[in-house]
C-alpha cells in the first residue's frame, strides 16, 4: 500500500519535472509573440482618465482571462479532431490584426485633425464629454479583449506545437501555464507603466520636491506620455508584424515568397498589403451597407 502511495507521488514528481522543463520551452517559444502582446496591450490600455485606468486594465485583464478559458479547450480539441481548422483560424486572425493596424495608420494620417477638432466642439458640454468618453472606454476595451484573443490564439498554439510530441496531461497543463503568464505577465506590466504618473507625483510630493527623489518623479511624469507615444508606434507595427507571420509560417505561397528579405521586413510588408486590402474591402462593404440603410 505504502509502495504504491510512493509509486504516485514519484509519477506525479516526474510529471510535474516534464511541465517545468516543457513550460521553460514553450515560453522560450512564445517570447517574441508575448513582446509584441505586450506592445499591442499596452498601447490599448493607456490614454484613459487617471481614475479609470486601472478599472480599464482590470476590465480587460479580465476579458483576457476569459478569452483563455474559451480558447484552450476550444484549442486542444480542433488539435485533436480538426487540426487544418487551426490553420484557418490563425489566417483570419492575421487579417484582423492587419485591419487594426492599418486603420491606426489611417487614422494617425488622414483623421488626426478631425478628432482634434471634434473634441474641442465638444469640450463645451462636460456632459455629454463624460457620456462620449464611457462609451469610447466601452470601445477601447472591447477592441482590446478582441485584439488579446487573436493575440492568445498565437500564443497558445505556438505553446502546444513545442509540446506535441508529450502525453495529453502535460499538453494541457504546460499550454495552461503558459497561457496564465502571459496574462498575468503583460498585463502586470502594463499596469506599471500606466502608473507611472502617479508614482511620479507621489515621489514628488514626498520629497517635497527637493532632492534626487523628486528628481526621479519627475522623470517618471515627463516618460509616460514619451512611452505611450513609443508604444503606440510600437504597437502598430507589432500588429502588422504578427499578422505577417501568421501568413508566413501558415501558407507556403508567402513562406516561400522573396526569400533574399530579412524575415522582419517580409512579415511586416505583408502584414501591411494585407492591412491595406482588408481596409480597403471593410470600408466598401460599409459603405454598402450605408447606402442600403438610407
Amino acid at each position: 500500500m505504502a509502495s504504491g502511495f510512493f509509486a504516485i507521488l514519484d509519477d506525479i514528481a516526474a510529471l510535474m519535472d516534464d511541465v517545468a522543463m516543457s513550460s521553460k520551452i514553450a515560453t522560450q517559444k512564445t517570447a517574441g509573440i508575448l513582446g509584441d502582446d505586450l506592445a499591442v496591450n499596452a498601447e490599448k490600455a493607456t490614454g484613459f482618465l487617471a481614475s479609470r485606468e486601472l478599472p480599464v486594465l482590470w476590465a480587460i485583464t479580465k476579458g483576457s482571462l476569459l478569452n483563455k478559458a474559451i480558447i484552450l479547450p476550444v484549442v486542444f480539441l480542433l488539435s485533436y479532431f480538426v487540426p487544418v481548422a487551426i490553420t484557418y483560424i490563425l489566417i483570419l486572425g492575421g487579417f484582423y490584426l492587419a485591419y487594426e493596424g492599418v486603420e491606426k495608420i489611417v487614422e494617425f494620417l488622414f483623421h488626426r485633425k478631425h478628432h482634434k477638432e471634434a473634441a474641442a466642439d465638444v469640450a463645451l458640454e462636460s456632459a455629454v464629454v463624460q457620456e462620449e468618453s464611457l462609451e469610447e472606454e466601452k470601445t477601447k476595451v472591447r477592441s482590446a479583449i478582441t485584439t488579446d484573443f487573436i493575440l492568445s490564439v498565437e500564443i497558445v498554439i505556438i505553446a502546444l506545437s513545442t509540446v506535441r510530441d508529450k502525453d495529453l496531461t502535460t499538453q494541457i497543463i504546460t499550454v495552461s501555464i503558459v497561457a496564465i503568464l502571459a496574462t498575468i505577465g503583460v498585463y502586470g506590466i502594463v499596469a506599471l507603466i500606466v502608473r507611472m504618473d502617479d508614482a511620479g507625483y507621489n515621489l514628488m510630493r514626498r520629497s517635497n520636491n527637493k532632492g534626487f527623489i523628486s528628481k526621479v518623479g519627475q522623470l517618471l511624469v515627463y516618460l509616460l506620455p514619451l512611452v505611450i507615444k513609443f508604444l503606440a508606434v510600437v504597437g502598430t507595427i507589432a500588429l502588422l508584424l504578427v499578422s505577417g507571420g501568421i501568413f508566413v509560417h501558415n501558407i507556403d505561397y508567402f513562406h516561400h515568397l522573396l526569400p533574399e528579405l530579412p524575415d522582419m521586413l517580409k512579415e511586416f510588408t505583408i502584414g501591411l498589403v494585407a492591412g491595406i486590402a482588408a481596409v480597403i474591402v471593410i470600408t466598401g462593404v460599409k459603405k454598402v451597407v450605408g447606402v442600403f440603410r438610407k
